[in-house]
């Protein structure tokens, strides 16, 4: 799978099984209820779902002009390090606002889902490429 359709199921994929992980946890860890947490998640996804179309499009483009295109060890860390380390910090009002609390609790916050993420983006983006191969610009070229 390649182009647009691979970039729409990769980030539709990652933000459903992300919103069923967050929603739980928030509501637990603030003591809002279920509903609360899962709208603060359906928030943050969609905020996520646009940075990861564009974030990889740039990836992608960056990726495509290197010498070297395979996806080494490195660059999954630091594709997963730039995705995640902007979301922190594109999600902080967002977190802060919805939970009414300070910026720095906010930041808190976003670096404890940070943490989790940044795993999670890692082993998702391995799977992914696992099951639906990598996409063209990691590819060596012919």
């Amino acid at each position: 799978m390649q182009g647009k359709a691979r970039k729409i199921v990769q980030a539709i994929l990652y933000e459903t099984i992300a919103v069923l992980c967050v929603a739980p946890v928030l509501s637990w860890a603030f003591d809002a209820g279920m509903a609360h947490s899962t709208v603060l998640s359906l928030i943050l996804s969609a905020v996520a779902l646009a940075w990861n179309m564009f974030y990889n499009w740039a990836f992608e483009y960056w990726e495509a002009r290197q010498a070297q295109r395979r996806r080494t060890l490195w660059r999954r860390f630091v594709h997963a390090l730039g995705f995640e380390g902007g979301l922190v910090l594109i999600l902080l009002p967002v977190v802060a606002g919805w939970l009414q609390i300070s910026l720095w609790a906010a930041l808190l916050t976003n670096l404890a889902l940070f943490l989790f993420f940044f795993v999670y983006a890692f082993v998702f983006q391995w799977a992914f490429d696992r099951l639906f191969d990598v996409p063209d610009s990691a590819r060596e070229p012919a």
